[in-house]
C-alpha cells in the first residue's frame, strides 16, 4: 500500500507540473521583421521553458527509477505467485486425497454404528475386562484423531479458498499497477520529448536567425550595381582599412550565398569575354536543354498583382540585374538572365498556372516596366526556356559564387574561371564587389561599433573556445554561443569560454581548399598548439560568436593575418 501511494503521489506531482507548464510561457511578442526582437523573444521563451523542462526531466528520471525498482519487485512477486500457485495445487491434491480417506473412514464409522453397538462387540470379544476397556479407549482416541484430522482438512480447505482469493486479487492489483505506471510513464516521456523538441527548435531558430542577421544580404544584384564597401577589402585593395593593431585576423568570403546555378557577375564576365547567351547558359546549367520555341503561357499569377501578361508585363518588370550592363559588353548576360528568369518562373508556377512572389525570395518584380536593353534582351529570347526532365527547369541564380558554383538542387557545380582560380574567375572580369569581401555590417548598415572585419588574437581565441563548446565535447550550453554585444540573450563571457575551451590566443592561421570549391580545413596556431578544424564547423562557430555582424557568407572563404 505504501509503495502504491508513493507512485500515485509522484504521478500526481508530474501531472500537476505539466498542467501548469502552458501558463508559464511568455506571450509571444509581435516583432514583425525585426530580427533582433525575434531573437530576444526566442531567448526569453527558451529561458522560461528550460527550468520547467529540467524539472520534468528530473521527475521522469525519478519515475523511471521507480519503474525499474517496480519491475524488479514485480519479477520477484511474479515468481512468488508462481511458487504459491504450485503450493496451492499440491495442497489441493493433498486435500483431495485426505478428503477421500476422511470420507471412507466416515462411511465405515457410520456403518459400524448403524449395524451394531461397537462397545458391546468389544466386550464380548475381549479376553478380559482390562483388555476390553483398553480396546475401547484406543478406538475412542482413534475416532478423536479422525475428527481432528477432518477438522484440519476442513480448515485447510477454507484457507485454500482464501489463498486463491488473495492470489487473484494480487494478480489484478499487479496488472493494474503495471498498466497505470506504464501509461503515466509513457505520457510524461511524451510530454518531455515534445518540450525537448520545442526547445531544440527554439535553439535552431535562434541560430538560424543569427546566421541570417550576420550573413544576410541581397541574393541577386538588382537594377543598381553595388559599389565597394569601405574597409571591407583585403590588404592591397582600394577599400582596405588598417585596423591599427597586430596581430589582426579577418575572414574574407568568396561570393555568396547559395552558389548554385548561374552567377550573375560570372555571366557578365563571360559576356565581356565574348561568350554568347547560349554558351553562358550551357556552362551554368549543364545537363539541361535550351528550347527556343517553347509555348509559354499568356499570363502568370504574381502575388499582390493578380494574373498579368507573362512576356509583356511580368518579364519586363524583373529587376534582377543592372540594365546598364547591356551597354558595357554585358548584353549576352542580360539575355542569359532573361532566359533564367523565364524558366524559373515557369518552373515555380507549374508552367504559369500557379502564383509566384514578387520579392527576392522568388524573383524581384516591379510594375514599372523596363523599355531599354532589358526589354531588348527579353524580346530577343522570347520562347527560350531551359528544359530538364521534360519540364521548365528551376534555374537558380545569385549575384556571386566566388569563382565556383556547387553541386546542389539538381545542378552540377563548375569551376567558373577562364584559367586559374581565383585570379582567372569570370566574376573578377565582371568586377564583382562581393567576389572577395570581409563582411562586418548588417544588410541595413548596422555595425555594432565595428569599423572593419579585423579581429584581435583574443577574439579569434574566443571563437575557438566557442567551437570547442559546439563540437569539442567540453560541455556547456550551445544556445549561449552568440556575440557578447548587440544580440541580447545570455551569451557566455570571454572568461567563461576560456574556462571551457582553454584557448587564450591565436598567433597564426591558414586554410586548405577542396577541389570542388569549399574551404575544407582551417589551421590555427594557438597557445595550445596547432588546431585543425573542418571548414564548415569553423564557419558556424565564427558566425555564431564573432563580434557584432562580422560574418562568413560563403562556404568558400579565406582567413588572413596582419
Amino acid at each position: 500500500m505504501r509503495f502504491k501511494l508513493i507512485i500515485l503521489l509522484l504521478i500526481l506531482g508530474v501531472a500537476f507540473t505539466l498542467y501548469l507548464l502552458p501558463f508559464t510561457l511568455i506571450k509571444a511578442q509581435d516583432c514583425g521583421t525585426d530580427l533582433q526582437c525575434q531573437i530576444d523573444a526566442l531567448q526569453r521563451e527558451y529561458d522560461a521553458l528550460s527550468p520547467a523542462q529540467e524539472k520534468n526531466k528530473q521527475d521522469l528520471a525519478s519515475l523511471r527509477n521507480q519503474l525499474s525498482s517496480l519491475d524488479k519487485k514485480i519479477v520477484n512477486f511474479s515468481n512468488l505467485l508462481k511458487k504459491t500457485e504450485i503450493e496451492i495445487r499440491n495442497r489441493e491434491e493433498d486435500s483431495a486425497y485426505a478428503k477421500e480417506v476422511f470420507e471412507e473412514k466416515a462411511i465405515n464409522q457410520y456403518i459400524r454404528i448403524r449395524n451394531y453397538d461397537p462397545g458391546l462387540l468389544i466386550i464380548l470379544s475381549a479376553d478380559s475386562a482390562t483388555g476390553a476397556f483398553r480396546e475401547i479407549n484406543f478406538r475412542q482416541r482413534a475416532a478423536d484423531e479422525d475428527r481432528k484430522t477432518m477438522d484440519e482438512y476442513g480448515q485447510n480447505l477454507l484457507q485454500l479458498k482464501k489463498d486463491k482469493d488473495t492470489l487473484e486479487k494480487n494478480k489484478q492489483s499487479l496488472t493494474s499497477i503495471k498498466k497505470q505506471v506504464a501509461e503515466k510513464e509513457k505520457f510524461l516521456a511524451g510530454e518531455v520529448a515534445k518540450v525537448e523538441g520545442y526547445l531544440s527548435s527554439l535553439t535552431a531558430k535562434q541560430n538560424e536567425l543569427a546566421a541570417l542577421k550576420s550573413g544576410g544580404f541581397q541574393t541577386s544584384i538588382g537594377d543598381t550595381p553595388p559599389t565597394l564597401e569601405p574597409c571591407s577589402g583585403a590588404p592591397g585593395s582600394s577599400n582596405y582599412c588598417d585596423p591599427g593593431f597586430r596581430p589582426a585576423f579577418a575572414a574574407f568570403s568568396f561570393g555568396a550565398p547559395h552558389r548554385t546555378g548561374l552567377s550573375q557577375y560570372g555571366a557578365y564576365g563571360r559576356s565581356k569575354s565574348g561568350q554568347s547567351a547560349e554558351q553562358i547558359l550551357s556552362a551554368y546549367f549543364q545537363g539541361a536543354e535550351l528550347k527556343k520555341d517553347y509555348a509559354v503561357p499568356s499570363t502568370i499569377g504574381v502575388s499582390g498583382y493578380g494574373r498579368i501578361s507573362f512576356e509583356d508585363n511580368y518579364l519586363l518588370g524583373i529587376y534582377e540585374v543592372p540594365e546598364s550592363w547591356g551597354n558595357n559588353g554585358g548584353f549576352e548576360a542580360l539575355k542569359a538572365q532573361a532566359v533564367a528568369a523565364r524558366s524559373y518562373a515557369l518552373s515555380a508556377t507549374n508552367n504559369g498556372s500557379g502564383t509566384i512572389c514578387a520579392s527576392e525570395s522568388c524573383q524581384v518584380y516591379k510594375p514599372q516596366l523596363k523599355s531599354g536593353k532589358w526589354k531588348e534582351a527579353v524580346n530577343a529570347t522570347r520562347g527560350w526556356v531551359i528544359i530538364k526532365g521534360g519540364s521548365p527547369a528551376p534555374t537558380y541564380y545569385s549575384a556571386s559564387t566566388g569563382g565556383y558554383t556547387i553541386s546542389q538542387w539538381g545542378w552540377n557545380g563548375i569551376k567558373d574561371t577562364s584559367g586559374d582560380w581565383p585570379s582567372g574567375a569570370y566574376e573578377k572580369i565582371g568586377s564583382s564587389p562581393w567576389f572577395y569581401k570581409g563582411w562586418y555590417k548588417s544588410r541595413g548598415g548596422a555595425t555594432c561599433n565595428r569599423a572593419n572585419p579585423w579581429l584581435t588574437s583574443g577574439e579569434m581565441a574566443d571563437i575557438l573556445n566557442s567551437w570547442k563548446v559546439l563540437y569539442g565535447g567540453v560541455g556547456g550550453d550551445k544556445s549561449r554561443i552568440v556575440p557578447v554585444s548587440c544580440w541580447g540573450g545570455n551569451p557566455y563571457s570571454k572568461d567563461e569560454l576560456i574556462g571551457l575551451g582553454g584557448f587564450t590566443s591565436v598567433s597564426g592561421i591558414s586554410v586548405i581548399y577542396s577541389n570542388s570549391g569549399f574551404t575544407q580545413t582551417v589551421i590555427l596556431q594557438t597557445n595550445n598548439g596547432n588546431i585543425n578544424i573542418a571548414g564548415e564547423e569553423f564557419k558556424k562557430a565564427f558566425n555564431l560568436r564573432a563580434p557584432g555582424y562580422t560574418g562568413i557568407k560563403s562556404s568558400l572563404y579565406n582567413l588572413e593575418k596582419l
